[in-house]
């Protein structure tokens, strides 16, 4: 592993300890293989003034959720070193009072909560103190003979110590062990199956000492260990199964849930090994894993929904057999899956949760690979892995978090997605939680990706890449609840004595059959989504034509017949189907400010008198349009399908 160290880049920092500290962390987090998403953890002792004119020593360590790669001098909690140094000292201590009694030893009430791991820093007496869950370092802990490997590998310079979890007991078991020890002859300390510690009083030396431990691992892993890959070319995904195994996850789960279909090389390599149930059942790379990814992966077997089942049945009987107490259980679904042949499948209800598990999961296979090849992968026993799952601290955590937002969870799909009426109903599903795949023959869709929002150049008009188009969107996030069936096009106003054949057939396409094959598509995923609804946007055309614009206003009355046919032949899958026809929805690319004037001196009208010319007299945007169509997407029209609302200020022709 290389040093990342800029010794021209620290000087910058010289006789600030925690600018060192944010320097040093930053480096340990930008490295996967030694902490990943909020793991690991960093201190610095330093010197600070009190209220009253007063030198304390105080413990400046990692605060809870913070990541190492983005720290700021605002993430380190301070914490007066002598409390800490007390409370190692008392025989026993509950995790919980523990906490209470560091936050009461906080230096600033407004900093995060200290890491439960504080006493620890505070007994390591170097200034800098470095705690990483190295891959390589905790692979070879995880191997057969795993202590003998790293006792052959370190030597003295650095002290073995056997699991404990983390928090007080593990901060009492190193106070007893090192009383009289050395520190200055140790480079660190490493924790089986758990991680590495190194310290110093300067902090380039404290963060090179874990670059040389964690160096002479991976040293260690390239000359004992020769992987053959499995060679393996990945199997056809049935996607309607993933589909179908994602909800079955989410109903055990009882919230939604996205899937993430993991299909690289490795992946597919992995889950193809013959062995590869045996293995996934024997716990996480490190436990610390296991708040993110449960104990043990899902195999998939041949039926998904009944493999979801079977790992739900045998989570609730691991929970039977380790809880000696008056315990929650949690959930029973998986939050990773072995798919053989097809590679991992990562659940989260975010997009954000979903990348936590996956690279989670990459390199628990990775570890799993190469302690196998160590003679076999040897995690920690059920029990330890059950208390740290079950910790008091996490039980404390349940039924505190606020309520989720109403699509949390929820995979939907928008056409039409870059302006308009289909980019409001694209944001008005992100304000509520939902993923979005929106689809748009506009190149500029592609500008609106981000975590939640996956944005697709696609011409509805061909079957194939609708098809492709839906397929991505569920290898991405496996499944499928909501489709607003929004693209189309007004074409220019033409009688129909004058009507040009193409001009006939290009809205035919567009503004009709576009949304039968859509929903051609989309129907079989829709049957496995999770209360599944279509909204179509069909328009005011349909109650109230008007005069040269038979093109348009006939293939919006076809849509909307078609989504009533939807509506009478999905309901007994419960999927809802429902119709908005909006009207003069002005903040749309047709409408430009030339038009407008226009249109409204046509009418004797100012441009404002024509906006507002409805019943109302109110002015409709698409905001209006999209707020409504994910309103009957929603649990407020739970019981609605089959419907026709109009969006349009009120008209005389349509009531």
């Amino acid at each position: 592993m290389k040093s990342l160290w800029n010794e021209s880049d620290a000087q910058e920092l010289a006789g600030d300890l925690l600018a060192q500290r944010v320097y040093s962390s930053r480096l340990l987090g930008q490295e996967p293989s030694l902490v990943l998403h909020g793991g690991g953890n960093t201190s610095v002792k330093a010197e600070a003034v009190n209220l009253f004119g007063e030198s304390e020593t105080v413990l400046y360590v990692k605060g809870s959720g913070w990541d190492l790669a983005t720290i700021e001098k605002a993430g380190f909690a301070p914490v007066r070193l002598d409390v800490l140094k007390k409370m190692a000292e008392l025989q026993a201590l509950s995790d919980s009072d523990m906490v209470n009694a560091q936050r009461a030893a906080m230096t600033d009430p407004n900093a995060p909560n200290p890491s439960v791991e504080a006493i620890l820093h505070a007994i390591i007496p170097s200034a800098f103190v470095d705690h990483t869950h190295a891959d390589a370092v905790v692979t070879i802990s995880n191997a057969r003979d795993g202590e003998t490997r790293l006792q052959e590998i370190y030597g003295d310079e650095v002290l073995l110590l056997p699991y404990v979890m983390p928090g007080f007991v593990l901060a009492r078991q190193v106070h007893e062990l090192t009383a009289g020890i050395n520190w200055s002859k140790l480079k660190g300390i490493v924790l089986l199956h758990h991680g590495v510690f190194t310290f110093s009083d300067d902090a380039r030396e404290s963060y090179e000492n874990m670059i040389d431990l964690v160096s002479k691992a991976e040293a260690y892993l390239a000359e004992h260990v020769a992987i053959e890959p499995v060679l393996a070319t990945a199997d056809a995904v049935d996607l309607k199964q993933m589909a179908a195994m994602r909800r079955a996850a989410s109903e055990v789960r009882g919230s939604a849930m996205l899937a993430r279909l993991i299909s690289d090389a490795d992946a597919v390599s992995f889950s193809a090994r013959s062995n590869v149930a045996a293995i996934a059942g024997r716990g996480p790379l490190t436990p610390d894993h296991v708040i993110r990814t449960k104990r043990t992966a899902m195999v998939v077997a041949d039926d998904a929904v009944a493999s979801v089942h079977s790992f739900a049945d045998d989570y609730r009987n691991y929970f039977n057999r380790n809880n000696s107490s008056d315990l929650t259980c949690l959930d029973l679904a998986p939050r990773w899956a072995l798919w053989p042949g097809c590679g991992a499948v990562a659940f989260g209800t975010t997009p954000g949760e979903c990348d936590i598990i996956a690279d989670i999961s990459r390199h628990t296979m990775q570890a799993i690979s190469r302690a196998e090849a160590l003679g076999g992968w040897q995690a920690l026993p059920e029990k330890d892995i059950f208390e740290l799952e079950y910790w008091e601290l996490e039980q404390a955590k349940l039924n505190k978090g606020g309520s989720a937002p109403e699509f949390r969870g929820k995979v939907a799909l928008v056409t039409g997605g870059a302006s308009g009426i289909g980019r409001a109903c694209v944001e008005s599903l992100l304000a509520r939680g939902a993923v979005v795949v929106a689809l748009d023959i506009n190149p500029e869709i592609i500008d609106m990706n981000a975590p939640n929002l996956l944005g697709l150049v696609c011409d509805v008009t061909s079957r194939a890449l609708l098809k492709r188009s839906i397929e991505t969107a569920i290898r991405r996030f496996g499944g499928l609840d909501i489709v607003i069936s929004n693209a189309g096009v007004f074409p220019v106003s033409c009688d129909i004595e004058a009507m040009d054949a193409d001009l006939w057939q290009q809205s035919l396409n567009l503004n009709l059959t576009s949304h039968q094959v859509l929903l051609q598509e989309a129907i079989p995923y829709l049957k496995q989504g999770i209360d599944p609804a279509v909204v179509i946007i069909a328009s005011k055309n349909v109650p109230a034509p008007g005069p040269g614009a038979a093109a348009y206003s006939v293939a919006k009355a076809g849509l909307t017949q078609l989504g009533r046919v939807a509506a009478l032949e999905l309901g007994k899958d419960g999927v809802r189907v429902n119709m908005l026809h909006p009207n003069a929805v002005y903040d749309t690319a047709i409408w430009n400010d030339e038009v407008l004037e226009k249109r409204a001196a046509s009418y004797g009208l100012s441009v404002d008198q024509y906006k507002r010319n409805n019943i109302l007299c109110c002015e409709v945007t698409s905001h209006h349009v999209g707020e409504l169509a994910c309103a009957m997407a929603g649990n407020l029209f739970a019981c609605t399908t089959g419907a026709q609302l109009p969006v349009d200020g009120g008209n005389e022709r349509v009531i």
